[in-house]
């Protein structure tokens, strides 16, 4: 295994009583990285808080044996693939013990190699592009699920519950984005639909118009947005209702924001997305939730998954008995627990899987509307 390398250097016998203190107060190092400015800042400060409070919530329960403290490093992406990495290697210089994050894929993508090469484990909340757990990286896991398997769920909504025969994609070419927007676009056509056009925009667009007309005017049946946050999907929706559009608005998971509804107000009714299904009714949500919105806010898309990331990472260290991250990974494999987003198991890949189910936008709330198994929820 490759070890990092530790340089400590004495300057006299005067700082010796220092060191012993030093030794003495053991600090337990936990990292995040997610975006906390910029257009994507809202879900990168969900991912922060769910982690924090998963770290809360464990010190009260008892810390970490052998540990006086847990310190928490949260470091800014910007979704920046560049910051991303300079994150990853300032946290491996802070010797953190695990990383929770990042939020977007082509930010999670290159640190985790970086991260990788000092063998320091990382848990993504919210990167769902097939490569993140597919290039067999061993300290890599991945608590929400993967666009290979919301791409299908998205497809066989728009044909079996919308009755969809004609679509037309947009994406913004990010990483995630247009790796999603190619999967549903794969998906409709294997089930019959048209596919009519498939265009871009750009990350920073604020005016759509030209991309909204040219889909005003194909008529399709479902207007199929895939963008990297709910800022600007909530943008293009406004400008399509203004604009007139006729076609059923669907997004998916980086939309599951209540800000979402707060910008595009009226416009957001009615509006479709796909996202992991959570029971919010269990004793975990409910007491998550009880902490989290008095001291947070509304709870959000990733929220959750960063806290049960967080939770599992720590669960698994203190099962080990040691930050070895071999034996962290061995304790990670074998998890088995209701958490508050889902029931958190990996598999082989580091994968822990997700139900994508369809919400729909009423009022100010994501409801629960079809399920792949059994259509309507009732």
């Amino acid at each position: 295994m490759r070890k990092r390398v530790l340089s400590i250097m004495i300057m006299g016998l005067i700082l010796v009583p220092f060191l012993f203190s030093a030794v003495a107060a053991k600090t337990l190092k936990i990292g995040s990285m997610s975006p906390l400015t910029g257009p994507y800042a809202s879900d990168g400060t969900d991912i922060k808080n769910g982690a924090r409070a998963a770290i809360e919530v464990f010190e009260e329960a008892g810390g970490m044996p052998g540990y006086d403290k847990i310190e928490f490093f949260p470091q800014d992406t910007a979704c920046d693939p560049r910051q991303a990495v300079a994150a990853a290697n300032k946290l491996i210089n802070l010797e953190v013990v695990g990383v929770i994050g990042a939020y977007c894929s082509s930010s999670t993508i290159p640190s985790s190699e970086t991260l990788d090469e000092e063998d320091v484990i990382m848990i993504t909340p919210a990167s769902t592009n097939e490569k993140v757990t597919d290039r067999g990286l061993p300290y890599m896991f991945r608590m929400c699920g993967r666009d290979d398997d919301q791409a299908p769920a998205a497809a066989k909504f728009l044909k079996e519950s919308l009755g969809a025969k004609t679509i037309f994609i947009v994406d913004d070419k990010t990483t995630y984005s247009q790796g999603l927007a190619d999967g549903v676009k794969k998906a409709s056509i294997a089930l019959g639909m048209e596919v009519v056009a498939h265009e871009h925009v750009n990350q920073g667009d604020k005016d759509f118009s030209a991309i909204l007309t040219m889909a005003k005017r194909a008529n399709a049946d479902v207007f199929y947005m895939s963008l990297q946050g709910y800022s600007p999907a909530a943008m293009m929706t406004l400008q399509a209702k203004r604009l007139g559009m006729d076609s059923q608005i669907v997004t998916q998971d980086a939309v599951f924001q209540p800000k979402y509804m707060d910008v595009a107000k009226e416009a957001s009714q009615g509006v479709y997305l796909t996202y992991g299904f959570t029971d919010q009714t269990t004793p975990q949500y409910k007491a998550f939730e009880e902490r989290y919105v008095p001291k947070y806010g509304k709870i959000a898309a990733y929220a959750t998954y960063a806290y049960d990331a967080a939770t599992a990472l720590l669960y698994a260290i203190k099962a080990a008995g040691s930050t070895d991250p071999e034996k962290v990974k061995a304790e990670l494999m074998k998890l088995d627990f209701q958490g508050v987003a889902k029931k958190i198991k990996f598999n082989a890949k580091g994968d822990s899987g997700s139900s994508y189910i369809a919400y729909k936008v009423v009022g100010d709330k994501f409801v629960p509307y079809w399920e792949p198994v059994n259509g309507l929820i009732k």
